[in-house]
């Protein structure tokens, strides 16, 4: 376990009930960057400022860019699997007032990633809000996506549905063709050509909506 060093002279929380770590996962195409970028937009009405975070891997909506499929976008500060995350928050908090910290791709995020942005809901008293998907193709959890449900304080589903009409919760990875694969790294980024959410039953049969 690779838990963050906390500073034990640091008040817990600094007085702030909403400084919790959330998890909001959910399967491909469930519209989780637009629930992550609708959130920073209400802070930011009510005239409080966010950090968004974004994985540097993921760079299908521009390096630095965190997009939704509906067309709002907003700028993101990368991370990396090296990143120090809380030192990256401090920065931030330190340059001026920040209410609260929001991750996209959160399954990119190491263990101790995690941890770190533990430590910032619980020494810098800043809600941390995640976003990411659960598992991957082959139906294994992500690093991130396995800390994340572990520690985080409150874990939300984002629902999606599968071509059938049941709740998606899976997610096939296809080749050029649209055949699902069963093999191949767990990261490989792409969207809606590679990748199609699908209930447990035709994720286990491999059958997409081409194929009723």
């Amino acid at each position: 376990m690779q838990q963050a060093v906390y500073n034990s002279s640091t008040k817990a929380k600094k007085d702030n009930p909403l400084a919790k770590l959330y998890f909001s996962y959910a399967a491909m195409n469930a519209g989780k960057s637009t629930v992550l970028l609708q959130a920073s937009h209400n802070y930011r009405e009510r005239g409080m400022d966010t950090f968004i975070l974004t994985a540097a891997l993921d760079d299908r909506a521009g390096q630095g860019k965190v997009a939704s499929r509906i067309g709002l976008d907003a700028d993101a500060c990368l991370f990396e699997q090296s990143s120090d995350l809380f030192d990256a928050v401090q920065s931030r908090q330190q340059a001026g007032p920040l209410h609260c910290v929001l991750v996209d791709e959160a399954q990119f995020l190491s263990e101790q990633q995690v941890w770190a942005l533990a430590k910032v809901t619980d020494e810098l008293g800043v809600p941390v809000l995640c976003y990411g998907l659960r598992t991957d193709f082959q139906g294994k959890l992500f690093p991130g996506s396995a800390a994340l449900l572990a520690i985080a304080d409150s874990l939300r589903e984002i629902r999606t549905i599968c071509w059938c009409g049941c709740k998606a919760t899976m997610v096939l990875r296809l080749d050029s063709s649209g055949v699902p694969l069963d093999e191949g790294n767990q990261v490989d980024i792409g969207g809606n050509e590679r990748y199609v959410s699908v209930c447990r039953s035709h994720w286990v049969r491999r059958e997409t909506e081409d194929v009723k």
